[in-house]
């Protein structure tokens, strides 16, 4: 069975008195495990597409159906759920809170999830090992390079096991060199962990990294292609 089944999704917001469609009959399905690239030039809706997949907004026609649940029936509490226990984040801007440690940014989510303390900071720290980031836990985000503050939020988006991670424009503010790094990153996460990882780029040689490429213009599926010259990891 499909990790994600969508069918045929549209999404439209009122504008102007008239009705702005963004997405326009999507249909596709992703399975667990898969490292997917979801790529279009500015104003294609892959952004949107993102929001709908990662349960931060709801389509406006269609079904969304995540790991056998049908996500447009779900009420806001369910869906925050879901969101807490299935899916993490990682995003352009990084966004961590600026005056707290690496430890504390990744604990984040498990106070949100009532884990108790102790446990808290054990998780914490192995999911900032597993990014290469112990020796710098307690260093605060203006303390970190960029790459660094990509890799804490990234072990804050892993830290509750959550089995999906959305990825939108991760390596946007990183140099080539972190941009590399990320990407590495996530090849492992995926591979080494079973992660099921969905990206947004815009970034042809960063979305070689996945296995498979999905296309949006104006809304609609314009390709959706398996990577053939797909960028190797090399294991440690």
């Amino acid at each position: 069975m499909s990790l994600i089944e969508l069918k045929n999704i549209t999404k439209s917001y009122p504008l102007d008195g008239l009705n702005l469609k963004i997405l326009k009959g999507i249909s596709l399905q992703i399975n667990t495990g898969e490292f997917v690239a979801i790529m279009g030039p500015s104003g294609s809706g892959k952004s949107t597409l993102m929001n709908i997949l990662g349960c931060l907004d709801k389509p406006s026609s269609g079904h969304y159906i995540l790991d056998g649940k049908n996500v447009e029936k779900l009420s806001s509490d369910e869906l925050a759920e879901i969101r807490n226990q299935k899916i993490g984040f990682v995003f352009q801007g990084f966004n961590l809170l600026s005056r707290t440690s690496a430890l504390e940014n990744v604990e984040l989510p498990m106070v949100y999830a009532n884990v108790p303390a102790e446990e808290r900071q054990a998780r914490a720290i192995k999911a900032l090992k597993q990014v290469g980031l112990e020796k710098r836990m307690y260093h605060q985000p203006n303390q970190l390079s960029g790459g660094q503050q990509q890799r804490v939020a990234i072990a804050r988006a892993v830290v509750n096991e959550a089995p999906i991670i959305f990825a939108d424009e991760p390596t946007g503010n990183l140099d080539t060199k972190m941009s590399v790094e990320i990407m590495e990153l996530f090849t492992k996460l995926n591979k080494d962990l079973g992660r099921t990882i969905i990206l947004v780029t815009h970034e042809e040689d960063i979305a070689l990294y996945a296995d498979r490429i999905i296309k949006i213009v104006d809304g609609e599926i314009h390709s959706d292609e398996k990577v053939k010259n797909k960028k190797v990891v090399a294991h440690d």
